[in-house]
C-alpha cells in the first residue's frame, strides 16, 4: 500500500500496522510512496506475502519507468534508479544534490549480470565475489562502452558494483530486471540513512517511492576495492569488509594513500569510488574527533571543551564508546558500543549522528577508536563527517 509522505501526517514507525492507503496504483511523479514491506524480512524461509510482494513489484514498476526508489540494503538505505537511463540516474543527483564528479556503485541481483556491464573479471576479482557476495563488497571494474549512463561513472571508464545482501533488495532488483545505480538515500553530505525514516526526512517529495524494510544491520557503507593487474587489492573505501577479510582471499591488500590525507580536495580528479573526495555523513552541528596516548587523556580533553563550549552557551554532545562513558556524567552522552565490539559502533554510527541533530547539538565531541577491523570503517565515517577535525589530546 502506498502513502503519500508530502502531507503533514507522520507514519508509525516499524508497528506493524498497514500504511494508509491513498491509492491502489503508481503514485504521481511529485509525490512520494510509501510501501511497508517489513514482511518480506521477517517471513519464514519458503513463504510468501502477497501485500508486501505485490507492493515490491509496484516499486519494480516505478524503477522500470525511469523513476528513484530508495530500499534497504544491508548496509544502509540506497536511492536507486535504472543505470541505464540518464533521466533516471539525473533525478538521483538531483534529489540527493550530489556533485556530478561522484561515481556511483550499481547493484545486481546476479552474477551473469556481469557480462553485459563490464568487460572483464580478474581470477582475484571472481574470488572476492565467491566470498563476499552477496553482501558489503564493491568492486571497481572495467564497464563496457556505452551500456551504462555515463552520469553513473563520472567520466571513468571503471563502474563500482555489488550485490546487496538483504532479501527486499535482492527481490527489488530481481523483479525490476534493471541494474541499480544507488548511492545513500540521503541529502548529499548528511549522516546516511539506516531507517526508512531517515529517508523520509531528508528526500520526501523529491524522489518516487520509499521501501521500508525496517532498520539496516551493518550500518555503514560498503568496502570499496579494485584489483591491479598483479592481483594487489586495493580498499578505495572502507566498509562492512575488513581489511583482515580481505587478506584471507587476496594475496595481498593495500590501502589507498587518499584515505590518509587530511581532508577533502574539491580540485582533485574525479573519485574512483564514493566517499573519496568530499565531506560525507556530517551533522548539522560541529564535529571533532578526539584521539590520545590514553583514554583518560581524551576523557578529560573532551570535558574541558564541553565546558567551553558550556560557557559560550553552546549545546553539546558527546560520542562515547560504552567503557568510558561514566566519565561523562551530567553531560549528554550517545553510545558507540563497547570498544571491544565495534561491530556496534558501525551500526549505530549514523543514527547517533542524526540524534545530535534532533537534539540540536551545535557541538559535538567524539572518542576516537583503534583503526582495525570495522574500526577502520568508523574511524573513515567520523572523519568524513567531521570534515578531518582532530585534536590531539
Amino acid at each position: 500500500m502506498t502513502e503519500d509522505l508530502n502531507s503533514q501526517k507522520a507514519k508509525p514507525e516499524h508497528t506493524g500496522a498497514a500504511a494508509e492507503p491513498i491509492s491502489n496504483k503508481i503514485m504521481p511523479n511529485e509525490l512520494t510512496a510509501w510501501w511497508d514491506v517489513t514482511a518480506l524480512v521477517r517471513q519464514p524461509s519458503g513463504t510468501t506475502d502477497e501485500r508486501a510482494e505485490r507492493d515490491l513489484k509496484e516499486a519494480a514498476a516505478l524503477l522500470q519507468s525511469g523513476k528513484t526508489v530508495a530500499f534497504p540494503t544491508e548496509t544502509v538505505y540506497g536511492l536507486g534508479g535504472d543505470a541505464r537511463r540518464s533521466d533516471a540516474v539525473e533525478s538521483i543527483f538531483t534529489a540527493k544534490g550530489r556533485p556530478a564528479d561522484n561515481p556511483l556503485i550499481v547493484h545486481i541481483a546476479d552474477r551473469r549480470q556481469l557480462d553485459e556491464l563490464v568487460s572483464g573479471v580478474k581470477p582475484v576479482e571472481a574470488a572476492l565475489m565467491d566470498a563476499f557476495w552477496p553482501g558489503p563488497l564493491t568492486l571497481v571494474l572495467p564497464v563496457r562502452p556505452g551500456v551504462l549512463s555515463p552520469r553513473v561513472t563520472a567520466g571513468l571508464d571503471t563502474v563500482g558494483i555489488r550485490m546487496p545482501d538483504h532479501p527486499v533488495a535482492l527481490r527489488l532488483l530481481a523483479v525490476s530486471g534493471c541494474p541499480v545505480a544507488a548511492p545513500s538515500a540521503n541529502r548529499s553530505g548528511r549522516p546516511s540513512p539506516t531507517r526508512a525514516s531517515h529517508v523520509r526526512e531528508d528526500l520526501a517529495g523529491r524522489i518516487g517511492g520509499i521501501l521500508d524494510g525496517g532498520p539496516t544491520g551493518v550500518g555503514v557503507e560498503s568496502t570499496v576495492v579494485q584489483a591491479g593487474d598483479d592481483g594487489v587489492v586495493t580498499i578505495l573505501r572502507p566498509g562492512g569488509i575488513t581489511a583482515e577479510q580481505l587478506a584471507a582471499v587476496a594475496a595481498a591488500v593495500e590501502t589507498d594513500p587518499a584515505l590518509a590525507g587530511s581532508g577533502p580536495d574539491e580540485h582533485s580528479p574525479a573519485p574512483r569510488s564514493p566517499g573519496m573526495k568530499y565531506t560525507h555523513y556530517a551533522p548539522r552541528g560541529r564535529l571533532c574527533v578526539v584521539e590520545g596516548p590514553s583514554p583518560q587523556r581524551v576523557t578529560d580533553h573532551i570535558r574541558a571543551a564541553l565546558a567551553e563550549a558550556a560557557a559560550r552557551g553552546e549545546r553539546t554532545a558527546v560520542l562515547a564508546f560504552d567503557e568510558h562513558r561514566s566519565a561523562y556524567e551530567g553531560e549528554r552522552v550517545y553510545s558507540l558500543g563497547s570498544l571491544a565490539r565495534l561491530e556496534e559502533a558501525a551500526h549505530r554510527l549514523y543514527d547517533v549522528l542524526r540524534a545530535c541533530d534532533e537534539d540540536g547539538a551545535a557541538f559535538i565531541l567524539s572518542e576516537a577508536c583503534p583503526q582495525e577491523g570495522l574500526g577502520a570503517a568508523v574511524m573513515n565515517r567520523l572523519l568524513k563527517a567531521a570534515g578531518h577535525e582532530v585534536v590531539q589530546a
